[in-house]
């Protein structure tokens, strides 16, 4: 018995390896983790900050299960120093993806997916420091940390052979912090898009699931405020490079900027970091 749950968690672990070029490092592909397994993940965000030009950075503990093969779920933490000078504990969210439709061919599949995440922050709409300092101002909401709310979408994702095409369509609905009010001026709703794709570049050929992995990424993210008031749209781009080692631990890097737009942001620039290592088969 022990041999045969050995091998099952070797030959999940190469399945998640042979999908990894679409482990995309900005958004989710229509894909879920596999069943029964648990992820743990550290992503470390860097901003240039626009209102003082200091370098903020988020931090974002989160813990990921693959609760079946359709349905997986996040919990995140954020700490950031982005809103006062120093680090602090700035809320938390949870999102769940259920995968609605499969088409699966050899070496190629389709995919798509519905999610929900919701978020509760406590964190002011307006930086401490703004007040001393050129005047201020953001339209470039977020549940990632900032703001409080829910959003949903749908999620397509495209796989063939090494290349992996994905896209999706979200709503974004903005709520009032835990001490903070939405600021008269600032937008309450949004539309959220993307498109990402991913190459497996290594290995040329797979011969094992301990062969490590070298992903190239690139990822267009978009959002369009539909208030009257804090309207604003922008189009960022967002190339990327990941290592995963033997098909369980995976390195993130990713360089965001803006292409397009003209919406009051926080910051128009940032880089991210991530590890994140996954455990197949949690429950025998």
């Amino acid at each position: 018995m022990r041999k045969i749950l050995m091998m099952a968690a070797a030959f999940l672990a190469f399945s998640q390896a042979t999908r990894a070029q679409e482990l995309y490092v900005n958004t989710e592909p229509a894909s879920n983790m596999p069943a029964n397994s648990l992820g743990i993940r550290l992503t470390n965000k860097f901003f240039k900050m626009e209102h003082d030009g200091t370098t903020g950075m988020r931090f974002e503990p989160e813990i990921m299960w693959g609760v079946n093969k359709k349905l997986m779920v996040h919990a995140i933490g954020y700490a950031a120093n982005m809103m006062q000078s120093s680090i602090r504990m700035e809320g938390g969210s949870v999102y769940a993806k259920y995968r609605f439709l499969s088409l699966d061919q050899q070496h190629a599949h389709f995919r798509m997916a519905a999610y929900v995440k919701g978020s509760v922050i406590d964190n002011p709409y307006v930086p401490s420091t703004a007040a001393t300092k050129k005047p201020y101002a953001n339209t470039d909401l977020d549940l990632e940390g900032a703001t409080s709310g829910v959003s949903g979408g749908v999620i397509a994702t495209q796989l063939l052979h090494k290349l992996a095409l994905s896209t999706t369509l979200g709503y974004s609905r903005y709520m009032n912090n835990v001490k903070d009010n939405i600021p008269e001026g600032f937008p309450k709703n949004s539309v959220n898009y993307s498109l990402s794709a991913g190459y497996l570049l290594l290995p040329v050929r797979y011969k094992n699931f301990n062969q490590t992995n070298l992903n190239l990424y690139v990822e267009l993210l978009g959002k369009t405020n539909t208030d009257a008031a804090g309207k604003g749209s922008y189009l960022d781009i967002a190339p990327a490079v990941q290592f995963i080692f033997n098909s369980t631990t995976r390195l993130d890097l990713s360089y965001r900027t803006q292409l397009t737009g003209d919406m009051a942001r926080n910051s128009f620039n940032s880089f991210m970091v991530r590890i994140e290592h996954n455990i197949f088969n949690i429950k025998k």
